[in-house]
């Protein structure tokens, strides 16, 4: 039977890594994204390369897209494997002058849309009775707070409580429940936070970077492939035992 990964947000940047990775590991591939072009490229660069995949339009925030978004899945492949709720959004403003509207959007994507992600595979699986995983998009933001990320930090630490909660709750049905905690991944979005902070801070872009780039311990910044093959880790026979966790991927910017 076809074992199939769902993976939110994956039109570009990380979940695209993802996608990729999941489809080396023989997985049928479904991009969701709320970005309809952006996913349909991927699908397509996916087949090209012998995998199975479809794209999907979907806006996590809206709970009945999350468990439509699977029942089609089902239909199209079979069984679900792996649900990957990456898909997030940020913005980049002061505490005391960030938009009601950005926040509000913010949270309905980044925690309610895992949320509803959780939900919606944790149904589908005990349905199968066969387990499966789920895996988060945390951050290291949601270990330790970043500024003009205010409403972005408090999402991604509540994601970590809800892969706790999940977690446990989960486990007598075999499911695992993990995140990932990105740090620095260089992508559209990452563009978008330099750009915004830097002009904030009265810096260049440049110098913005260079910043950053000395928190790092590993001297780089990520790649999207470095955060898919914690994923690819998480979703093999090799973390059978795993759940609950929030794993790290920031080459040594914190210790935890």
């Amino acid at each position: 039977m076809t074992k199939t990964a769902i993976i939110t947000g994956a039109g570009r940047g990380i979940g695209e890594g993802i996608a990729y990775r999941l489809a080396e590991n023989d997985y049928a591939i479904a991009v969701a994204d709320i970005n309809f072009v952006s996913a349909k490229k991927v699908a397509e660069n996916l087949k090209q390369q012998g995998a199975l995949a479809k794209a999907y339009q979907l806006d996590v925030a809206n709970r009945n897209e999350v468990f439509d978004l699977v029942s089609e899945v089902i239909k199209e492949f079979g069984e679900l494997a792996i649900f990957v709720n990456n898909a997030g959004v940020t913005f980049i403003d002061s505490f005391v002058d960030s938009n009601p509207s950005d926040v509000e959007r913010l949270l309905d994507v980044n925690l309610k849309g895992t949320y509803w992600g959780i939900q919606a595979a944790a149904k589908q699986f005990q349905k199968q009775g066969r387990g499966g995983r789920i895996i988060n998009a945390a951050s290291l933001a949601g270990v330790e707070a970043s500024a003009l990320q205010s409403a972005y930090s408090a999402s991604k630490f509540a994601i970590r409580g809800l892969t706790q909660a999940a977690a446990k709750e989960l486990a007598k049905d075999k499911i695992t429940v993990n995140a990932y905690d990105p740090g620095v991944v260089r992508t559209p979005l990452r563009d978008a936070i330099d750009q915004k902070t830097a002009a904030i801070k009265g810096l260049s872009v440049e110098k913005q970077k260079e910043s950053v780039l000395k928190e790092i311990a590993l001297g780089r910044e990520a790649t999207p492939k470095d955060v898919a093959e914690v994923v690819s880790w998480l979703s093999s026979p090799s973390a059978n035992y795993i759940t609950g966790q929030s794993i790290l991927v920031d080459g040594g910017m914190r210790y935890q």
